[in-house]
Order: C-alpha cells, then structure tokens, then sequence
C-alpha cells in the first residue's frame, strides 16, 4: 500500500512541475493586437442617456472611427484627453466614446469640466460588452474604418505621436 502511495505522490509532483515548467514559458502579457485588420463584432449598447442604441451600423457612417474607452475616474484619462479634443476637429474622423464602469453623474461632470469630444456616447455599465473589443483596462482607443476593420489599437492613454500616427492614417 505504501508504494502505491509512494508511486502517486510522484506522479502527482511530477504532473505539478510539468504544468508549472509550461506555464513559465508563456507569454504573461494579454495581447489583443490581434484585432488589427479583423472586422469588428457585431455589437448594440445604450447610449450615454438611455435614448437610442449604438450599433456597428452607425460606426459605417464614417470613413474613419475612434473608439475610445474612458470613464471619469481614470487618471490617465484625463490626461489624454486634450488629444481627443483636438482630434474632435478633425472632418474625416468620428469618435465614439463608450463610458466603461463609471457613475453617470461623474461621468457628465467629468465632460462638463474637460469637454465633450465624442460625437457618440455609449455606456457598460458593468464592462462586459467592452471585452469584445479585446479591451481589460484603461482608456484605450481603437480606430476602424468605414467597413469596420481595425486598423489600429491604442492602449493607454494617447499620446502626441498616437495623434500624429491618427491624423496620418486618416489623411
């Protein structure tokens, strides 16, 4: 009985040092990169105040998107946010703005002191719906063009050279 014993103990040490040997020689990091060049999924959240929905649909309106995930409490939100404004300016891009896990009342105050850049507003509320765009913090933006492909995505706050590579891409 013993060497049975003895026997699975070992096979139970070895099974633990193979996984934890594969798990090593992962790539920790969450890559979404993957997205680029892949049309975006089919997706319907409420707008910002609850009076009409935002569909895939409305994105094709444009020839280019910016889709930027933000929320109120987000530090690095803030700071990127003078590059949204600036990008408002632009004719030949829209940006979207979807309000991820924030308080409606901070959110509109957050807008109110800053400005509003988006054209559109969604929320989720809970994030869920923001994982179909790969996204797992932020903010972060992804650009897409008229026929809803991805172009590129920035995680992170933008940035001076993410405007400039934007203004390239949509010009």
């Amino acid at each position: 009985m013993q060497k049975v014993i003895k026997f699975l103990t070992t096979l139970i040490f070895l099974f633990v040092i193979v996984v934890f040997y594969f798990s090593l020689n992962k790539d920790p990091s969450y890559q979404t990169n993957s997205l680029v060049g892949k049309k975006l999924v089919e997706l319907n959240l409420e707008s910002f105040d609850g009076d009409y929905s935002l569909r895939t649909k409305d994105f094709k309106k444009n020839n280019f998107t910016l889709i930027n995930f933000w929320a109120s409490w987000c530090s690095p939100c803030r700071v990127e946010h003078p590059i949204l404004m600036s990008l408002s300016k632009s004719k030949k891009l829209k940006l979207v703005g979807i309000n991820f896990k924030d308080k409606k009342n901070n959110a509109k105050k957050f807008l109110n002191e800053l400005g509003n850049p988006y054209n559109l507003i969604a929320k989720d509320e809970i994030g869920k719906k923001s994982v179909n765009f790969g996204i797992y913090g932020i903010p972060e933006s992804i650009l897409v063009n008229k026929e809803m492909i991805v172009i590129k995505k920035f995680i992170g706050p933008l940035n001076t050279r993410d405007y400039n590579e934007i203004l390239k891409i949509i010009n």
